[in-house]
């Protein structure tokens, strides 16, 4: 797999559950992380598709806070590692 910029092995799944979203939805990993770079834990919502992965703070989503900006992360600084995690 390749290694983004900023991939960090150093990210521990806390836990993950896979969803096939109904019988015609496009399938699923949700994925609850700890980075040590950064504060709180994360949900990372991973579709089978390369680049299609997207992370939210959890403590902001619990508060109702789903904006751009404010609790967004750049998935593609977390994909790989988390995709390699879930490999292991």
């Amino acid at each position: 797999m390749k290694k983004h910029a900023r991939y960090n092995p150093r990210i521990r799944i806390t836990a993950s559950a896979y969803h096939r979203n109904g019988i015609c939805g496009t399938p699923f990993q949700v994925v609850i992380f700890k980075d040590p770079e950064e504060e709180g834990d994360k949900i990372a919502i991973l579709f089978d598709e390369k680049s299609h992965c997207a992370v939210l703070d959890i403590a902001k989503l619990a508060a109702g806070d789903i904006a751009f900006g404010s609790n967004s992360y750049r998935g593609d600084h977390y994909e790989a590692a988390l995709r390699h995690a879930l490999q292991a």
